[in-house]
């Protein structure tokens, strides 16, 4: 969970990690998802990804299960940074991300209320 939100998110996108033109956008992508993620309730508290250094371990609650966000995160920024042009692969990724959508917030829940009953 140490690795780079960018750099994972370029790799996601067929960028390798020293081609930097189009960091600022991707960034102003990822930041645009993570406040998706905070309202949804996957993330606790706002957070801003500035550069490579920024990490998942930073964004993600430890000991929860969030790995989804990645595959997530790498969906939303594709279709933000570079839609498909075929409205059949442009559905595809919309339900796609409809269903990890839904589906990390039934987990975000489901660990809220299991937080609420420990209490």
């Amino acid at each position: 969970m140490d690795e780079s939100i960018l750099t994972s998110i370029k790799k996601l996108l067929g960028l390798t990690e020293d081609y930097t033109a189009f960091d600022d956008q991707l960034i102003m992508h990822i930041n645009s998802v993570i406040l998706v993620l905070k309202q949804i309730g996957v993330c606790d508290t706002a957070y801003t990804v500035r550069d490579k250094t920024d990490t998942w371990s930073e964004l993600l609650p430890s000991g929860k299960n969030f790995e989804a966000v990645k595959s997530y995160m790498g969906m939303k920024v594709r279709s933000l940074f570079d839609p498909p042009t075929t409205s059949v692969v442009a559905d595809s990724m919309n339900r796609a991300i409809a269903e990890l959508e839904w589906r990390l917030n039934a987990e975000a829940e489901t660990e809220q209320k299991e937080v609420s009953q420990n209490e």
